[in-house]
Parts: C-alpha cells; structure tokens; sequence
C-alpha cells in the first residue's frame, strides 16, 4: 500500500497544480490538494520500512489523512452534479477540483480498508 499512497499523493499533486494554473495563478487554495498529496506521498514513503508495526502505524495514519480530506471535501461533490444540470455556483474551478479530490480520496480511502482487512484476514 505504501506504492498506492505513493501514486496517490502524486495524483492529488498534479490535481493541486494544474488547478492552480487552471485559476490564472491567483487562487492560492487551489494549491490546497497539493499539499494533502505531498503530505500523503511522503507518509507512503516512509511505510515503505521493512518494520511492519511502524508501516502500519504510518499507514493507518495516511488512510485516517485520506478519509478527513475526502470527508472535507465531500460538499463539492454536491455542487459538481448541481453544475452539471446548469445551476450557476460562485467559483466553479473550486468545485471542480473538489469534487475531483473527493473522489480520488474516496477510491484511496476504499483501497486503504480492502487492503487491511485483508492484512487482517491473512494474520488469522
């Protein structure tokens, strides 16, 4: 898992940059899932210890990161289909870009919790 936290981050850090150009670089927020991605890259990183309870401490760590991000995150979801059948919201770059972290934190968050139970199942 700590390959996929890794991809992750990078993913949320691609999202965080090209959302900020995306603004005309003026809207420092959109920098916002930069910052979750490379808090997230680096965890997995370091999971990549060959120490299984420090690997599962950082992990767990990342995941509970992932799951208060997309939780955060979550409302933009809302306004992204609300755009989609032509309602007008005040910054729509936002709401893209939120629904977008959202939804890459939840596909994350879901790998994270297949992958521990299964952890857990092969321990038993």
């Amino acid at each position: 898992m700590a390959i996929t936290t890794i991809f992750f981050g990078f993913l949320l850090i691609l999202l965080g940059v090209f959302g900020y150009v995306g603004t005309g670089s003026h809207a420092p927020t959109a920098l916002i899932p930069a910052y979750v991605g490379a808090v997230l890259a680096i965890l997995g990183w370091f999971a990549r210890t060959p120490n299984p309870k420090r690997r599962m401490m950082i992990m767990h760590i990342a995941v509970t990161i992932g799951l208060l991000g997309f939780l955060g995150t979550v409302p933009g979801i809302y306004h992204w289909v609300q755009m989609m059948q032509g309602h007008q919201v005040l910054r729509p770059v936002a709401e893209q870009d939120k629904a977008a972290m959202s939804l890459i934190l939840l596909a994350y968050v879901l790998l994270c919790v297949r992958s521990f139970i299964n952890a857990r199942r092969a321990r038993a």
